[in-house]
């Protein structure tokens, strides 16, 4: 078994261990009793790809902050910093374990409305659209656990990522600003604005140059932001919380 995938294992654990994976459950609860009493079947298939973007986008930042800021309390950068695991195997292992967890609590949403509502999902691009949304906002995790002195801190910084990018992706979504076309393409610069148009392809909407965009988005600011950013990043972070 190789380290990478043991550290997976260990990060799922730990997930567990903080509670992560519970609160995941009652998110994705809350979630289903939102949407479970509306009757209307087309404002269910308008709503369930944004919120189903919400939970992969801004829980899968929240979720690897947590972690972040738990290990901080515990003094584990210490520990971290003397094993022979790489930084790039600690970072893609807490990703990859975050990418995993959420994958299912989102699936398991999808799954409830696709049995018992009967909404069309394209099972293919819908696992890709969110393997890429949350891969690449929990890397936007780390950022933000970078910049933030301490979990409610990081938590203001997501509130103004939110009125930033998810707001103005929400208004355009439901109609109310940012009407047509053209605003759709100029706000894929926006994450959650790509990951949207994303798993709308997933839930039945044609492949178009913004999906497609929104694609390219997402995957070139995972790899980008990962080598270019985060790894950089993350040992400068580590060893100022250890105190080496």
């Amino acid at each position: 078994m190789s380290r990478l995938t043991i550290l997976i294992k260990g990060e799922l654990q730990r997930l567990n261990k903080y509670h992560v994976t519970t609160v995941s459950f009652i998110v994705a609860v809350l979630w289903f009793l939102l949407l479970f009493f509306i009757d209307d079947l087309d404002i269910l298939k308008m709503m369930l790809p944004f919120v189903i973007m919400v939970d992969a986008t801004m829980m899968s930042i929240i979720f690897i902050g947590a972690v972040m800021f738990f290990e901080k309390t515990e003094s584990t950068f210490s520990t971290m910093l003397v094993t022979p695991v790489t930084n790039k195997e600690l970072i893609l292992s807490k990703a990859i374990a975050n990418t995993i967890h959420n994958l299912f609590s989102s699936l398991l949403i999808i799954l409830v409305f696709f049995i018992v509502k009967g909404v069309d999902v394209n099972w293919f691009f819908i696992i890709i659209a969110l393997v890429l949304s949350i891969f690449f906002h929990s890397l936007l995790g780390f950022v933000f656990s970078f910049h933030s002195k301490d979990f409610t801190s990081m938590l203001v910084n997501v509130m103004i990522y939110t009125f930033l990018f998810t707001i103005p992706s929400a208004l355009n979504f439901f109609g109310f600003v940012f009407k047509g076309e053209v605003w759709e393409h100029i706000l894929l610069i926006a994450p959650t604005q790509s990951a949207i148009k994303l798993i709308e392809v997933g839930f039945g909407a044609p492949i178009e140059v913004k999906s497609i965009i929104g694609f390219l988005v997402l995957l070139l600011g995972s790899v980008f932001g990962f080598l270019y950013y985060v790894l950089p990043k993350f040992k400068e972070y580590a060893v100022r919380q250890s105190g080496v």
